[in-house]
């Protein structure tokens, strides 16, 4: 895992599953932090991960499959 500063943008490589649990933990937090649902992070992060999710075959809309995919559940 690595962060580099470029300009104002940092880029970072990380491990899938700690984007997850990431993922996991901040949208958790979202009733007491309503300002995460608007940030780019957490917008980016998400669309990433549905990415990755519809190319394993997840149905991210259908909530039970996205949710046992990002912790990483056997279905």
């Amino acid at each position: 895992m690595s962060f580099e500063h470029r300009g104002e943008t940092v880029i970072g490589a990380h491990e899938f599953t700690e984007l997850k649990l990431v993922y996991r933990v901040l949208h958790q937090q979202l009733g007491k932090f309503p300002e995460l649902m608007d940030s780019h992070f957490l917008i980016e992060l998400q669309n990433f991960l549905q990415r990755q999710a519809r190319a394993d075959g997840i149905d991210t809309s259908h909530h039970g499959d996205w949710d046992c995919w990002l912790k990483d559940d056997a279905k």
